[in-house]
């Protein structure tokens, strides 16, 4: 496989430490190898599991994912323009892609890719082969941002493969949901203004859900570094794994 710039080799020494492969520093592992994570850009992933590819809100166009594993599983949070791109959906969806959406998005789905995907509401479960994955609530809370994420609309996803949990938060703020969380392994955490969470925010969820580890995603212009002093000196052992998104 030809790898992007913006992947990661999954294999070797080298990739331990790299920003790509995840190793799990509190639990182990029943999904019988190394889960591989290559940022695309801003919420855009692809997420290579022992059981499947995942790919999380595609948008950009097909040529952003030139030489990714094609999709067995495409999971869109919500229905805004860096979350949800119909064309680019057209262009990477196979014969055998399966997609998992809020119900707001699934209805602004053509027929072709509705006949694909399952819309899971806030709470509601489904399976796509041996994986679980549950729709947790994304949402704001801060009063001058409930217009950006309603409660009760938008999804962050949580994927259950053996033992493996992952958590991919979606545009939301620290929300009860999110803090309630238990013995996730991998977390991915928006942090930007005033769409979802301040950098002091996500600490804060950090030190309450204590993931494994924890990605920032969905930065831009957000201090990083500043999250990553706040996590440490939460002491929660959370690891904080840094991709090239931007």
């Amino acid at each position: 496989m030809t790898l992007t710039r913006r992947s990661t080799i999954l294999t070797g020494a080298a990739a331990l430490a790299g920003a790509g492969l995840s190793a799990f520093p509190r639990r182990a592992r029943a999904t019988g190898g190394a889960i591989g994570i290559h940022p695309i850009s801003h919420a855009s992933f692809v997420m290579t599991l022992p059981e499947m590819v995942i790919w999380n809100d595609p948008v950009g166009g097909a040529e952003l994912y030139a030489g990714q594993p094609a999709p067995d599983l495409i999971l869109i949070t919500h229905e805004h323009g860096d979350h949800l791109d119909v064309p680019t959906l057209e262009a990477v969806v196979t014969e055998t892609t399966v997609l998992v959406t809020n119900p707001a998005v699934h209805g602004m789905l053509p027929a072709a890719l509705q006949a694909r995907a399952t819309p899971l509401a806030n709470g509601e479960r489904t399976e796509v082969g041996a994986l679980s994955i549950e729709a947790i609530p994304a949402y704001n809370t801060t009063p001058e941002r409930l217009q950006y994420h309603p409660q009760g609309r938008d999804n962050g996803y949580l994927l259950t493969a053996g033992d493996t949990r992952i958590y991919i938060a979606g545009d939301t703020e620290d929300t009860p949901e999110m803090r309630a969380l238990e013995d996730i392994d991998i977390a991915f955490l928006p942090m930007n203004l005033p769409y979802t969470m301040t950098v002091e925010q996500a600490a804060a969820a950090v030190a309450a859900f204590r993931p494994a580890e924890v990605w920032p995603y969905h930065y831009r212009d957000s201090d990083v570094e500043a999250f990553a002093a706040a996590v440490a000196e939460g002491e929660s052992g959370t690891e904080v794994r840094r991709g090239p998104w931007y």
